[in-house]
């Protein structure tokens, strides 16, 4: 059965309303929200995790979108759909943007606990350093510095609600801070090419892809022992540990296929190889905080 051009253009315009407000990556901050939540808060109360996770999420869909809109111009090379759909939007994205900040401060104030709305405004701040000219940090090889920053934001979040400042939670914040400082650089690999064109100060950029791809490969390996040290530090049960060496057999396996594009001189065929690596990535983290947040939850649970 064949779908008229009506539904097929309505769910083409929904992919790209998610690629604007990066859906994907506003489900990995619902999920490390909620993980930390349980964490954190040592409890396994859904509604809590679930509150601070939609937080999570509304404050990243916010700032993504901001950078979305300034970044409409290279979004035509590295993503079309995206830039199509930004375009479209005009004005419009900006109430898009007033929407979802407006819902995760009401949300912070809802819970009459000043530290949390303070993180939330700090994360909405970093975000507009991160997009925003005249800094536009975004375009830096500051960048990671920034993302840092805004991933442990939820973290942070999660301490102010429990009221828990702990030097657990705040080796959790850094943990979770370097992973998402990492993710900006494999997501980098997807636009160098736009990057490079726009003339941008970037890690990548300033390394040269190949030497910048290898880099990038090299750190996402070394978060391995970090996420570990989560589990160790929090003692998460044995399924913690069997997906994530099944995500880093994954992505090993991907890297060992395309060892000779790696190491070949074929730069174009890099650049296309890294599109895919940081494709890759976007469904570890999702799958990798995911894990963590069940893997929180059912400690609390079977062990409470």
């Amino acid at each position: 059965m064949k779908l008229c051009p009506k539904r097929i253009a309505m769910f083409r315009w929904l992919k790209g309303f998610c690629l604007f407000i990066s859906a994907d990556r506003g489900i990995m901050l619902f999920m490390i929200t909620m993980g930390s939540a349980i964490l954190v808060g040592q409890r396994s109360r859904w509604l809590e995790a679930i509150y601070l996770g939609i937080i999570g999420f509304c404050g990243w869909s916010c700032v993504d979108a901001v950078n979305n809109i300034f970044d409409v111009e290279l979004d035509k090379e590295s993503d079309p759909l995206r830039s199509e759909i930004t375009e479209s939007l005009g004005s419009r994205g900006l109430v898009v943007v007033a929407f979802f900040a407006l819902a995760s401060v009401s949300l912070g104030l809802a819970t009459k606990m000043p530290f949390v709305t303070f993180f939330i405004l700090l994360g909405l701040l970093f975000g507009l350093i991160y997009s925003v000219p005249p800094l536009r940090l975004r375009q830096t090889i500051y960048k990671p510095l920034v993302n840092n920053a805004v991933g442990a934001i939820p973290v942070l979040i999660a301490s102010a609600f429990y009221n828990a400042f702990t030097v657990e939670a705040y080796v959790l914040a850094l943990l979770v801070g370097l992973t998402t400082a990492t993710n900006s650089l494999w997501e980098d690999l997807a636009d160098y090419s736009s990057d490079l064109k726009s003339k941008a100060r970037t890690i990548l950029v300033v390394l040269g892809f190949r030497r910048g791809i290898h880099y990038t490969i090299l750190l996402g390996y070394c978060l391995i022992p970090l996420m570990v040290l989560v589990g160790l530090m929090f003692k998460l049960g044995a399924i913690y540990y069997i997906i994530l060496a099944a995500l880093a057999t994954f992505e090993s396996v991907h890297i060992l296929q395309n060892r000779r594009i790696l190491f070949g001189a074929d730069e174009k065929a890099m650049i296309r190889l890294g599109s895919l690596l940081a494709r890759d990535f976007v469904v570890i983290a999702v799958v990798q905080t995911t894990n963590m947040m069940l893997s929180s939850y059912l400690k609390y649970v079977l062990f409470a």
